[in-house]
């Protein structure tokens, strides 16, 4: 990260009391540039300076905040599991000298970082918020003033101690959220968990009962293995499609690299009727790959053998997913088996709900 960090607001604040903002990149801080939207520069002015054109009352109400920029921006598309293993690492190691953080990111994989961090991040004892926008800071009609200044007010309440998303007025689980729209302002939905807040007016409202906070006490502490045990390719993401043959699945899970593999099955958890796909599974299964199910469809969950179709997937050691978003599935894979664990504790532990993915 760039030091030292830019302060306009925290002078005169003790540091515990303020917000560390860390900005990794995104739309949010492109500028238009002869070959068309590129990074910009010194963001934490800019940022600033969009603040500034607040109305004075919700100035005032703004927290004492400071910002840190990454050397070098990261496009999210081509975020890796190392760029969340860093966020993780920094978080922690400003853990406690901050009340609540926001992750400036960009939209791409914003969820999948989010989801990554809550893993990592486990027993959190503060805010987590990461936000970015559909348009750049200072485009006409940009969503970009608006989801910073949400994400401050939430990062400022000490009892969220999670990582959650705060995009287009709703505050969402991060490991219950989605990208659902690749253009709208309100691009990002938790499909099958409801709203951990929401602006109202202009105010920000948390609803508690629904966070970790409460249902969470006595968590462990974090867990920041290395990533770079899986950060090749070790997990694959396989989605069915009508026709799908049983060697095209074996090229996949026959790879001696590949370590785990989410499925994506039709519905409630079915698949083609061929026991060869499940003569696949069980093999994979049983030289000690990792293999997870959810369905296709975004909202509802698998149950595994709920119809013919899905039979068979438990006996040949495929998990389920229940209603996990494929972030949360694929992210929960990974810092699995970044672990040094047995096999059956990192099956057991898939199926736990560690931060209330499930």
């Amino acid at each position: 990260m760039a030091m030292p960090p830019y302060s306009p607001l925290a002078e005169s604040m003790p540091a515990q009391e303020r917000i560390l903002v860390i900005y990794t990149g995104g739309t949010i801080g492109m500028q238009p540039h002869a070959e068309g939207l590129a990074p910009g520069g010194d963001f934490p002015t800019r940022m600033a300076a969009a603040l500034s054109r607040l109305p004075l009352v919700q100035q005032q109400s703004l927290p004492a905040y400071e910002v840190v920029s990454y050397v070098t921006l990261i496009d999210s598309s081509a975020a890796t599991p190392l760029t969340w293993q860093q966020l993780a690492r920094d978080i922690n190691d400003q853990l406690t000298a901050y009340a609540g953080f926001v992750i400036i990111h960009g939209t791409d994989t914003l969820s999948w970082t989010a989801a990554s961090l809550a893993y990592q991040l486990q027993g959190l004892d503060r805010p987590v918020v990461v936000t970015g926008s559909m348009l750049p800071l200072e485009a006409p009609g940009s969503d970009a003033m608006d989801n910073l200044h949400g994400a401050l007010q939430f990062a400022a309440k000490p009892a969220l101690q999670e990582v959650t998303i705060y995009f287009s007025g709703q505050l969402l689980r991060g490991a219950r959220a989605i990208k659902q729209h690749s253009e709208a302002a309100n691009a990002f939905a938790s499909p099958n968990y409801p709203l951990l807040g929401e602006r109202v007016g202009d105010d920000f409202v948390y609803y508690p009962s629904r966070g970790l906070g409460l249902q969470q006490r006595g968590a462990p502490r974090f867990e920041i293995p290395d990533y770079r045990l899986i950060s090749q390719g070790e997990i694959v993401r396989i989605a069915l499609w009508p026709g799908i043959s049983a060697w095209q699945l074996d090229a996949w899970l026959s790879d001696t690299r590949v370590k785990g593999a989410l499925l994506q099955l039709w519905g409630a958890g079915n698949l083609p009727d061929d026991p060869d796909l499940l003569d696949v599974l069980a093999r994979a299964s049983g030289e000690g790959k990792l293999l997870a199910a959810i369905s296709q469809c975004p909202q509802g969950s698998v149950h595994l053998g709920a119809y013919a179709a899905g039979h068979g997937l438990s006996d040949a050691g495929v998990l389920s997913g229940d209603a996990m978003t494929p972030e949360a599935a694929f992210t929960k894979l990974a810092h699995l088996l970044a672990q040094p664990l047995t096999l059956e504790d990192q099956r057991q532990r898939f199926l736990t709900s560690l931060i209330g993915e499930r």
